[in-house]
């Protein structure tokens, strides 16, 4: 009978610490600057913590924490929220931010430029095609920017990953 409990015992702590792991693989915590009025950052911010981020809000506009990370404003959009070092400029799938923070690419971070239909937050019933871009250099351009993942009709499939030896850690500094 001790021998079972033991057994169980040890099984169960075995679950409770593998869980733990799985869930501290993706609570990090998101600096999120957006306006205080705009909806749809709201509901990717909703997006964010469903998966498991914990999110601080400034509702300060992010047009200075967009320029302090590098991303130019061509890459812009409604909201830039830093992450593990990263920058995350606007409706990025939460898959993508995962998979970037897994993976540590040497970059900026990622980008959905503008505020394509159909990309988290913005379901709108209309669906557009949108690329999500990883940004390798502070300032980079659309032109620079390579394809981390594509969506929308027709695009649902991974594209230009990063290689494998090119990671290293980010180069957003902060001060």
């Amino acid at each position: 009978m001790k021998r079972q409990f033991n057994k169980f015992f040890t099984r169960s702590l075995l679950t409770i610490a593998l869980t733990g792991a799985a869930s501290m693989a993706v609570a990090a915590t998101m600096e999120v600057y957006k306006s205080p009025t705009c909806g749809c950052c709201a509901k990717w911010v909703d997006i964010m913590r469903d998966n498991g981020f914990t999110v601080n809000i400034h509702d300060v506009g992010n047009d200075d924490a967009r320029a302090e990370a590098g991303i130019s404003t061509e890459l812009g959009s409604c909201h830039t929220a830093l992450v593990n070092g990263y920058a995350i400029e606007g409706h990025v799938p939460v898959d993508d931010i995962k998979q970037l923070l897994k993976e540590r690419p040497r970059a900026v971070g990622l980008s959905a430029p503008g505020m394509p239909h159909g990309s988290p937050g913005m379901e709108t019933g209309r669906v557009d095609a949108y690329n999500v871009l990883l940004i390798r250099k502070p300032g980079d351009k659309r032109g620079s920017a390579e394809i981390y993942n594509r969506y929308g009709p027709g695009k649902l499939q991974q594209a230009d990953k990063i290689p494998e030896n090119s990671t290293t850690e980010s180069i957003l500094r902060l001060k």
